[in-house]
């Protein structure tokens, strides 16, 4: 009797289990989404094609060294200037002259051989005494360099000249959010374990026993040095570099994105079936009523927790299937719960894919690493299944503008690309990365609009461990760009390699202290959607700039103006007053957020003389 007691009181526990689900699915089918308006939109291209063009002068030059690391550094500095659209010069130094100082006002030189720049120290220390601005953007050998040393304001070098940085920090509020510690995954003896003169300041350093200077600044007669000693010249740290150019000079003003975008891959798809053993053990629950009852519980919450949407990308279907005729999707209940759901939260939608195959064709080169993926067998294949994904998904969500495309495992191919910019016009933009994998074939870009008229809105970080390489970068791109976009997968908590052993409550914890910290970082930034990003990356890659001192502080010129434009604006000298044509906000220590309201802006300050 007691065993059959205990038996039928599971049983009615499993039933109003499943009763309950029953009716959240229903309910979930019959939720009646608003269509959120945007904040911000994908304009025609008409609207830019009518503005003035705005040329400036050059006052940059970039010095480099033709060796490896020169020529590196060099791509990565140029790289920078061109996302800030501050006009530059590169010239090698077998092509050095003197007289040539006389045309810049600014000067970065990226050499890593003492012996290269020695002889023209003389001339450049005259022309920095004279009132411009010197950059070291490469720590160098500099033993018996005493010269250089002096130059750079390094009073001494131990025996042990070179230091392993294993994490750094910024001081001084120097960037937004940069006063947290964040290790670096692969250190290496990278930066000069410098001891600095007493009129140096410094901006960062290493963390550790000792700190060593990893950016400082020099008044240098009536000019200034700058020297960078991060030793990293790649992608992720391309913000920390803008953010030592940013002290040349009086100011500096640059073009930025302000934006943050949450998306997530595969959803809505269809859940895989089956069990993981750290769900059941944790929550003692399938696959299936983990991802309505906790994961998206949880994801949901954080989202009204701090005010910003989703972005979800569909999945119609996981098959292998390249060819032939596509089946429909029949089982549309999740689809249509957790859609309404994320539609209703001010979120949207975009494309994945009809399965979970790039748009590659035979010839593509998976270098054996996704022997799960297949090619399609030709281009008509490809537009059948983005055909049918899109018909899937206007019948689910009709008035929904489905203008986001992620790539399969961020792999997409020319031939692909063509086809979405000529043959779906609906597709407005392309989601995929932003820091590249030499190793692999994931497809890389920056923040633009390509030669096709698709918008590039590349994802930088990822998942829910969110190392501190990710955070390094998220970092660094808060800066530059003033953007943040983020991608993570419900499937994420079920791959070993993506954290699933810490367990959801872990990793849920992990991704909520980096919303949290970002928020905090820089509470004006603006959560959008992929689309509305997409406007925003839209109307920076427009935008032309001409800056020009008057005895009101500075007058900033655009181009490519259609509606708005933001910028930041690092001033070294005297503090803004009042902006004419737009609005300001400070954000960091002398780093300044402007929107601009009008292609004139006048920002009027209290320069100091």
């Amino acid at each position: 009797m007691r065993k059959r007691s205990r038996f039928f009181g599971l049983l009615i526990i499993w039933f109003t289990l499943i009763l309950l689900l029953i009716i959240v699915f229903f309910v979930g089918r019959n939720i009646v989404y608003s269509v959120k308006d945007k904040e911000i939109g994908i304009l025609p291209e008409k609207d830019f094609e009518k503005n003035r063009v705005i040329q400036e002068e050059t006052s940059t030059l970039v010095l480099y060294q033709g060796n490896r690391d020169g020529k590196n550094g060099r791509n990565e500095i140029c790289a920078i200037l061109k996302q800030m659209k501050i006009p530059y010069k590169k010239k090698s130094f077998d092509e050095y002259l003197p007289e040539m100082l006389s045309e810049y006002e600014k000067v970065i030189l990226v050499v890593t051989d003492r012996e290269v720049l020695a002889p023209k120290i003389p001339d450049l220390r005259a022309w920095v005494q004279a009132g411009n601005s010197l950059m070291f953007a490469l720590p160098m050998e500099l033993k018996d360099s005493a010269e250089i040393k002096e130059l750079m304001g390094i009073a001494n070098l131990p025996k042990e000249e070179w230091a392993e940085v294993k994490g750094f920090t910024c001081v001084d509020d120097f960037m937004p959010g940069g006063s947290r510690e964040l290790s670096i995954s692969t250190p290496y003896e990278s930066s000069l374990n410098a001891e600095l003169m007493d009129d140096c300041e410094v901006y960062m350093t290493s963390t550790g026993k000792t700190e060593v200077p990893l950016i400082w600044k020099r008044d240098y007669g009536e000019g200034e040095i700058i020297v960078d000693n991060l030793g990293f010249m790649e992608k992720a740290y391309r913000g920390f570099h803008c953010a030592a150019y940013t002290l040349m000079g009086d100011y500096t003003v640059w073009p930025v994105i302000n934006g943050s975008v949450f998306y997530i891959d595969d959803f809505p798809s269809p859940v895989p079936p089956g069990d993981s053993y750290q769900i059941r053990e944790d929550y003692s629950m399938d696959i299936k009523d983990f991802y309505t009852q906790i994961w998206w519980r949880d994801v949901s919450n954080l989202s009204r927790k701090y005010n910003f949407p989703y972005t979800g990308l569909i999945i119609e279907m996981y098959s292998n299937q390249i060819s032939g005729k596509l089946p429909r999707q029949t089982d549309t209940t999740r689809f249509e719960y957790f859609g309404n759901m994320l539609l209703e939260m001010g979120g949207e939608l975009g494309l994945h894919g009809y399965n979970h195959m790039p748009l590659v064709l035979e010839d593509f080169d998976y270098l054996n690493k996704y022997e799960s993926y297949h090619q399609w067998i030709s281009k008509d294949e490809i537009k059948a299944s983005i055909k049918e994904l899109l018909s899937f998904c206007h019948e689910l969500f009709p008035t929904e503008q489905f203008q986001v495309y992620v790539p399969p495992s961020n792999i997409i191919s020319k031939e692909g690309r063509n086809i979405l910019a000529e043959d779906f016009p609906e597709v407005k933009c392309i989601a995929s990365l932003y820091l590249p994998d030499q190793k692999d074939v994931s497809f890389a870009t920056d923040f633009e609009i390509t030669d096709d008229g698709l918008i590039e809105t590349p994802r930088i970080t990822s998942g829910y461990v969110l190392e501190d390489y990710m955070r390094t970068a998220a970092l660094s791109e808060l800066y530059l760009h003033c953007v943040n976009t983020h991608f993570q997968h419900p499937d994420d908590v079920l791959d070993v390699d993506r954290g699933a052993n810490l367990g959801w409550q872990e990793l849920y914890e992990r991704f909520e202290d980096y919303v949290a910290w970002l928020y905090d970082a820089l509470p004006q930034i603006r959560s959008f959607t992929g689309s509305e990003l997409a406007g925003a990356v839209q109307r920076y890659d427009h935008v032309e700039i001409q800056r020009k001192e008057t005895a009101r502080g500075l007058q900033v010129s655009l181009g490519g103006f259609a509606d708005e434009a933001w910028f930041y604006l690092k001033i070294n000298s005297g503090k803004p007053q009042e902006v004419e044509g737009g609005t300001i906000t400070k954000v960091a220590d002398d780093l300044y957020l402007i929107q601009a309201t009008s292609s004139e802006i006048n920002i009027i300050t209290d320069k100091k003389e």
